[in-house]
């Protein structure tokens, strides 16, 4: 226990309250400095992590430097963005030496075939049969997730759902209702809530997701897992033109660095979003011959059967 001095020069405990504040202190310098090393490991500037987490950029700045002394929503919102539990962020025992950690991160780095390979290790149950006839569109917005589904729903005659307007329906509000009184948080816990409800009630079906939903590890484990998964991509200039044609102005508004800032979401996600079974890039071409590739895909891939 430490001791000091006090006005007789009797040596006492240090107090309490002493303790409890070095303790705080050092729990913000900790959080701090494991925040600052994901974003640097996954090469995330911090003008863009500030773009996923809605945390502003100079309370990143003061949390990366032990000095902000952020709450738990705002941490959590942090940690979704950097794909890591919050948990990883505060607790005593360092996360990039834990075997967790470092089978996280082998297996991110592996090839596809090497992932189902651990996933079929890890799940005995054949893959094929977990994923039924789902298939899932993933990607950032503007790749032709909602479109595409839409028109390959119809082909396929299958039903075809946007997942955030089943959260929508379930909640009972907008999204950005959802957003604003629950936070990222409790959008997060909507959007997983409403997959599991999808999964036990559609064995054949299209899904198209938010192009956030690879930030949570646990739901886009799940979405892995019982979906036939495709990744959308396109080109940065595709991504803009296409979000700006639906009349959506707002990644351009006022921002002159949107495109820069687009261009390091795909940069930091591409690594997440190559967890998808299959890859169609859309850029330059029209709908109509987007559903055709992707139509040859899901045949060639055998994931109807």
């Amino acid at each position: 226990m430490t001791e000091i001095t006090n006005f007789r020069g009797e040596a006492t405990p240090q107090s309490t309250a002493t303790r409890s504040e070095q303790e705080v202190t050092a729990l913000i310098q900790r959080v701090g400095e494991r925040v600052r090393r994901a974003r640097e490991r996954k090469g995330i500037p911090r003008r863009v992590l500030s773009e996923m987490s809605g945390v502003s950029p100079r309370y990143l700045a003061q949390l990366e430097a032990g000095e902000g002394n952020i709450s738990i929503g705002l941490l959590q919102r942090v940690a979704f963005a950097l794909d890591h539990r919050i948990e990883w962020l505060v607790g005593e025992e360092d996360p990039w030496t834990s075997d967790a950690l470092r089978v996280a991160d082998l297996f991110r780095a592996s090839s596809a075939d090497v992932q189902q390979a651990i996933l079929r290790t890890l799940h005995p149950e054949p893959a094929e049969t977990m994923r039924a006839g789902r298939l899932c569109l993933v990607g950032l917005r503007g790749a032709g997730k909602s479109t595409l589904g839409a028109m390959l729903g119809e082909r396929l005659n299958i039903p075809f759902v946007e997942l955030n307007s089943e959260i929508e329906e379930q909640s009972g509000m907008p999204v950005g209702e959802v957003m604003a009184l629950y936070g990222q948080e409790g959008y997060r816990k909507l959007e997983a809530q409403a997959i599991s409800r999808i999964i036990a009630t559609h064995d054949s079906m299209v899904l198209a997701v938010a192009g956030g939903i690879v930030a949570e590890p646990d739901t886009y484990n799940l979405l892995l897992s019982h979906f036939h998964t495709i990744w959308l991509k396109a080109s940065p200039e595709d991504h803009m033109t296409r979000v700006r044609a639906q009349g959506d102005e707002r990644p351009m508004a006022g921002n002159p660095e949107a495109m820069e800032q687009l261009k390091s979401i795909l940069t930091s996600r591409e690594a997440l979003y190559a967890k998808a079974l299959a890859q169609l890039d859309t850029t330059g071409m029209t709908a109509e011959t987007s559903l055709e590739k992707l139509a040859t895909l899901i045949r060639d891939h055998k994931f109807l059967g």
